[in-house]
């Protein structure tokens, strides 16, 4: 009797196991995985809402929150993958990858990390409550309010909290900064850049995920994948409006063209790519034709000069963090600019160019510089050294054995 009671005790309770698996998902299984598709199943038709620009589907999937924010933005694909689902009852918090391509622009999908809040109502059916950057995600910038679109010859502008003139400007200087940069990089690339304008500093933080203060006084930056091929999306040059209205119009014209380079050069810039390289080119694409001396062009590095303050190397990568030492940092873009120019001036615009694609495509950054150094400009880094100095100029040149760099700025009285 015993043993015929605890038998029976066994399969009331696997029955009684059975039998909650099927309601809550006793183990995590059937139901768990029910779940998963049927919110899968709720996020793709709220997808294909966003496509089809159709804002009564998209409400019957839940909050209507963002959807006019996207209405202007041309995408040519808008899906989510379910990642994690946590479930609690009739709530539940879902992380997906959203991905998505701008009409024109985009090669492939951005991918980028969400965390959605879902319910369930009393039929089953589950709604989205909020959608919004996973945490360490970067905003898009329709998180941020209605997306403003404004197209160049060569540029699409999204905006927020701009006035539709305020955006053309920016096409202007970006549809001349296309054919400047494939002046000098040549036109093997998208040839093409977008842009986006938040409404402040603080909004230019969030697209990039990061504190304000990082980039206080950066007039723009732009992100992408390094060495991610012709497939790769489209970079986005992203303007910090604060600093940017600052600049007069040349200055506007050599950011937009800076960051322009960095977009035709993405494809060839590697772990192996030093900043002051990466950096130096897009200054040197950016100066480029505008008939700027050295002392005009690298005002902070000619004073350093003229108190003798010569540098003794290139700026290293860690010269380019964001610190605080607004001083510092311009130093390091003006000496990498002027050892591109260089390059240029004894060597060619297309050993420059060369130069770069052979860095970019060493395997290590260990070596990189010098193997492409004997490889495209035929010199040794003791042999690529400056050749005169005199009375009437202070001569900056970094040593022998750490790339010479040459610039003559005025000499000091």
């Amino acid at each position: 009797m015993a043993g015929r009671t605890r038998v029976s005790l066994q399969a009331a309770v696997a029955a009684l196991c059975l039998l909650l698996a099927a309601l809550v998902g006793c183990g995590g299984g059937p139901a768990v995985d029910a779940a998963r598709a049927e919110v899968q199943s709720l996020l793709d038709r709220r997808a294909e809402a966003v496509l089809d620009r159709d804002a009564a589907a998209y409400a019957r999937t839940g909050t209507r929150d963002g959807f006019d924010n996207l209405r202007a933005v041309p995408l040519a694909d808008w899906s989510y993958r379910l990642t994690a689902l946590d479930r609690t009852g009739d709530r539940a918090t879902a992380a997906a990858d959203l991905s998505y391509r701008v009409d024109g622009h985009d090669r492939s999908p951005v991918v980028t990390a969400r965390t959605l809040s879902l319910s369930r109502d009393r039929e089953g059916r589950w709604s989205v409550e909020s959608d919004r950057p996973a945490e360490k995600s970067g905003q898009q910038l329709w998180d941020q309010g209605r997306a403003q679109v404004v197209r160049g010859e060569r540029s699409l502008v999204l905006g927020v909290g701009q006035s539709e003139e305020t955006l053309r400007d920016y096409a202007d200087l970006a549809d001349r900064a296309v054919p400047a940069v494939s002046d000098a990089w040549g036109p093997r690339w998208a040839r093409s850049v977008v842009v986006l304008v938040p409404e402040t500093l603080e909004g230019m933080a969030g697209l990039l995920g990061s504190p304000p203060s990082s980039y206080r006084g950066i007039a723009a930056v732009t992100t992408g994948a390094t060495g991610g091929g012709p497939r790769a999306p489209a970079d986005r040059v992203i303007v910090n409006p604060d600093a940017f209205g600052l600049l007069g119009d040349s200055g506007r014209q050599v950011v937009l063209t800076h960051e322009t380079a960095h977009v035709a050069t993405r494809a060839h810039t590697s772990a192996a790519t030093p900043l002051w390289l990466s950096e130096g080119y897009a200054d040197w694409a950016g100066y480029r034709g505008a008939g700027r001396t050295p002392a005009e062009a690298a005002p902070e590095l000619a004073h350093a000069v003229g108190r003798g303050e010569v540098p003794d190397a290139l700026p290293e990568d860690e010269d380019f963090g964001f610190t605080g030492d607004a001083d510092g940092l311009a130093r390091a873009y003006e000496g990498s600019w002027l050892a591109c120019r260089m390059i240029a001036e004894r060597w060619g615009e297309e050993r420059l160019g060369a130069f770069y694609r052979a860095v970019g495509a060493h395997p290590d950054r260990e070596g990189a510089v010098e193997d492409a150094m004997g490889r495209v400009l035929g010199v040794t880094p003791e042999e690529f050294t400056p050749h005169r100095r005199d009375s009437r100029h202070r001569v900056v040149a970094f040593p022998a054995g750490r790339w010479g760099l040459v610039a003559q700025f005025p000499a000091p009285p």
